[in-house]
């Protein structure tokens, strides 16, 4: 059974730097990381929420999938993420009780951490990211990845 905090919650933006300036400069937040993901299409920037990161993803290109699920809005909630100490068993554990998932094995996510998704047709509607650190000791909050949504 999961009992993971949350890692990060993420919203697709269209305008990262005036997006970024709300959550910094009139919220109040601090600035963790900001990063070029190019394999998964985004710029990611992450502020400090606690324990967890909110996750600002711009995409690269606005016919990526990432821009077309934003669509028009100016922001969108993407996804939620869960820190758990082995993604492979979880996986495995989640298949196993039928749940759809969009990867079958961990892929490299932001700061090489592992990550996977889980489809939202069988987690009611929410994409659901679940990640694993990487060993060399990221700070909390930073399994961030950002995903194109899937198909079907």
């Amino acid at each position: 059974m999961i009992d993971a905090p949350i890692d990060h919650v993420a919203i697709v933006v269209k305008d990262l730097d005036a997006t970024l300036r709300l959550y910094t400069e009139t919220l109040g937040f601090s600035l963790v990381y900001r990063e070029i993901v190019a394999d998964q299409g985004v710029e990611a920037v992450g502020v400090r929420a606690g324990d967890a990161v909110i996750e600002l993803l711009r995409p690269l290109r606005e016919d990526s999938p990432v821009a077309v699920y934003r669509g028009d809005a100016a922001t969108r909630l993407h996804h939620t993420a869960y820190r758990v100490d082995d993604l492979r068993a979880e996986l495995a554990r989640l298949k196993a009780a039928g749940i759809r998932l969009i990867d079958e094995q961990p892929r490299q996510g932001a700061h090489g951490n592992s990550i996977a998704f889980l489809h939202p047709k069988s987690t009611g509607g929410v994409l659901i990211e679940l990640c694993q650190r990487d060993p060399a000791g990221v700070p909390a909050g930073t399994c961030a990845g950002a995903a194109a949504l899937p198909r079907g």
